[in-house]
């Protein structure tokens, strides 16, 4: 739901958000307690609520009204319209939020970080074409044959906290999950040896390394070190 004009269209005015809001608590006013929500996810695509499995239109009716009442997924935007104009609105969209959120942890475990990094530039070029209108473009179909191949290994579930108005994350589980505790622990283990980082280091380093020799070399170095950038603060 959105909500547009009166005192929205100053930009320095607060949201009126007791007299506007339809759908979603006002923050303050949620329960303390706050709430757990777990979403099961296949390839991608959300499959049940706290393990009871609903279609797609009852899953968001469920998730808004859970979020509604813990205040999450208000959204206050000055967004810029395709025609050229900013407008500024106000949005309730707490089951989005939820899902968006959800969705998130699980691409974390399961993506590997060039892929979800790649992933996470595209997405804005997609909601640029949706917000334009252009779903039915080869540009589009092009992104989401990408965002279907990346979600073939999004399958598990998420558990996030709602309270008043936040949304936190309470675990999340994947059988292709890439998270590997014998590696990612602090402590050493036989797949990972934190002495391997040393070689690592020298080499991503090098480039750096080989600049500032050069720098060094034609007597730019010190005139870098004493540009406005590096200069110490005056002592006061």
């Amino acid at each position: 739901m959105s909500h547009e004009g009166l005192e929205l269209e100053k930009t320095e005015n607060e949201p009126q958000y007791k007299h506007m809001l339809k759908n979603t608590t006002v923050p303050e006013e949620a329960p303390d307690e706050g709430e757990y929500v777990k979403i099961d996810f296949v390839k991608g695509i959300p499959v049940a609520v706290n393990d009871k499995k609903m279609g797609a239109l009852e899953l968001l009716t469920t998730l808004n009204e859970i979020g509604g009442r813990n205040g999450v997924g208000l959204v206050d935007i000055c967004e810029n319209r395709c025609v050229g104009m900013k407008s500024r609105g106000v949005y309730e969209t707490p089951g989005g939020a939820i899902l968006y959120f959800a969705h998130r942890m699980m691409e974390h475990i399961c993506l590997d970080r060039d892929t979800y990094h790649y992933k996470q530039q595209l997405s804005v070029k997609v909601a640029e074409l949706i917000y334009d209108g252009k779903w039915f473009t080869t540009l589009f179909d092009s992104c989401m044959a990408f965002v279907d191949k990346t979600e073939e290994t999004v399958t598990g579930w998420a558990k996030v906290k709602l309270c008043k108005g936040a949304i936190r994350g309470a675990g999340s589980a994947s059988k292709y999950s890439l998270y590997n505790e014998s590696i990612a622990s602090f402590k050493t283990g036989d797949l990972y040896d934190h002495k391997d980082a040393q070689g690592f280091i020298t080499l991503f380093g090098l480039p750096l390394k080989v600049r500032a020799m050069m720098e060094q070399s034609i007597g730019e170095g010190q005139a870098i070190l004493e540009s406005k950038s590096f200069k110490k603060r005056p002592t006061e």
